[in-house]
């Protein structure tokens, strides 16, 4: 669908913010930055956005839906056996780990660390954008522990927990050390942790 010349301004606006707040964080960036990055005037962005506050909870909003869209259609969904398709969907972030920091990195792990005591809206909206996502591993963990590891006392809600607590705590460490190969070595030592908590028995086969 075409969009009109107001929703394309909106949506240059979103596009800058996703790309601004990731390169520079939420407390440098200004209005002005974001202004300059969209291309618009201060009245089209106030037209569109009361704050930079409110322009940072429709960008969070914005990326759980390309977010969404992107895992939704990933092979991964593809992989008929679950541990598999749990592995699989680390292959897949991995592939998401190229270009600039900046490009890969969260925008939901790069707000909430800025703004988690200051902004309780932000801190609610990116806390509830990573929750959605967890929940989108639940059913593949929960089928692969009770194919593999049926009597583990974990749970799966803590292991899709841990996954995003490495993805995540990956994209500090890589941005401390200005090095995108930090996140490739955490998701590898992830996947060796998983095949671990889920053996393949003696003579099955995955697929």
């Amino acid at each position: 669908m075409k969009l009109n010349r107001s929703e394309q301004t909106r949506q240059r606006i979103l596009d800058a913010a996703l790309r601004v707040f990731r390169e520079q964080g939420y407390t440098a960036t200004t209005v002005d930055d974001l202004c300059r990055a969209a291309g618009v005037t201060k009245g089209a962005f106030f037209h569109h956005f009361e704050s930079k506050e409110a322009v940072a909870l429709a960008a969070i909003e914005y990326w759980n839906q390309f977010t969404g869209a992107l895992f939704a259609n990933a092979p991964y969904w593809q992989v008929e056996d679950p541990r598999a398709r749990l592995l699989a969907y680390l292959d897949f972030r991995a592939e998401l780990v190229r270009g600039e920091i900046p490009e890969f990195t969260c925008l939901l792990g790069t707000l909430v660390q800025e703004t988690f005591g200051s902004h309780p809206a932000l801190q609610a909206a990116c806390g509830a954008g990573m929750e959605g996502h967890l929940q989108t591993l639940l059913p593949t963990i929960q089928a692969a522990k009770a194919k593999y590891a049926p009597k583990a006392k974990w749970s799966a809600e803590s292991l899709a927990q841990h996954t995003q607590v490495v993805l995540q705590g990956s994209f500090v460490v890589a941005k401390a050390r200005n090095d995108p190969h930090v996140v490739h070595e955490a998701i590898q030592h992830l996947k060796r942790y998983i095949s671990e908590l889920l053996p393949i028995p003696k003579g099955r086969k995955t697929r």
